[in-house]
């Protein structure tokens, strides 16, 4: 395997994905952490498959790596999400 592929992609993913977010305005934060929730779920699946065919401690710690973190990013994305519609949802009773 080619890791220095591998790492020009995740470094250029880390940061395209650091301006776009910095561009964001506050409006959008809801549909934005909606969409990294579903990538976080790509991301799970392919760490499970790494998990399944690794054969190594380097990729077996990799692995495990990238379901942690990206099941923290899933749950913490959702929670953050329903407590942010959570408000909306009393701001707009309140005019009622």
């Amino acid at each position: 395997m080619d890791y220095g592929w591998l790492f020009f992609s995740v470094l250029l993913a880390s940061l395209l994905g650091f301006e776009l977010i910095a561009k964001v305005p506050s409006q959008l934060h809801t549909p934005l952490m909606s969409g990294t929730n579903a990538i976080s779920g790509i991301t799970l699946i392919g760490a499970l498959v790494v998990l399944s065919q690794s054969h190594s401690g380097y990729l077996l710690f990799l692995g495990y790596a990238g379901v942690f973190f990206a099941t923290i990013n899933i749950v913490g994305g959702y929670w953050v999400t329903d407590r942010m519609l959570k408000m909306f949802n009393l701001k707009n009773n309140r005019k009622h």
